[in-house]
């Protein structure tokens, strides 16, 4: 509970000082985590459930959904070895990820497992890639869902 709390303190404060300014200039935001991140995570992952996580947000984050989510959808085992790949080559950055990429399968099977259930809930707003190809297949993929998220022409 106590991290899950840490999360949300830091989600309001961007929600606050990053977020909301941003959309209120007309500008488009991206963000590498939010609140399905920690529904995921910390409800699925650390078994806390939906509940205290879509409350927290309820409260703290106003309820602010995003447009578009993107869930980059891999088996566990190449998504945990692309993450550790990834920490390594930070070697001496500050990386807060790498206490979750020490976690077990089990851990990890629940957090895909809520993913993919917060997906099927929300199919409108949450576009699953499948990440198991290379960088670039993936960047195809999720350019393709912008494309037609911002209903833009595609380019060369």
């Amino acid at each position: 509970m106590a991290e899950l709390a840490l999360m949300f303190a830091a989600r309001a404060q961007h929600i606050k000082e990053v977020i909301q300014p941003a959309v209120g200039e007309g500008r488009i935001v991206v963000c590498d985590r939010f609140t399905d991140s920690s529904e995921a995570y910390q409800g699925g992952g650390r078994k806390l459930g939906s509940e205290p996580v879509l409350a927290l947000h309820k409260i703290l984050g106003g309820g602010l959904q995003p447009d578009l989510t993107i869930l980059m959808d891999s088996d566990v085992a190449t998504s945990v070895k692309r993450a550790r790949r990834r920490n390594r080559s930070q070697a001496g950055a500050k990386n807060d990820e790498n206490r979750f990429e020490q976690e077990s399968r089990a851990f990890f099977e629940r957090v895909r497992s809520a993913y993919l259930a917060i997906a099927e809930r929300d199919p409108q707003r949450v576009a699953v890639v499948d990440a198991r190809g290379t960088a670039e297949e993936t960047h195809r993929l999720i350019m393709e869902v912008v494309r037609r998220k911002l209903r833009l022409a595609k380019t060369a």
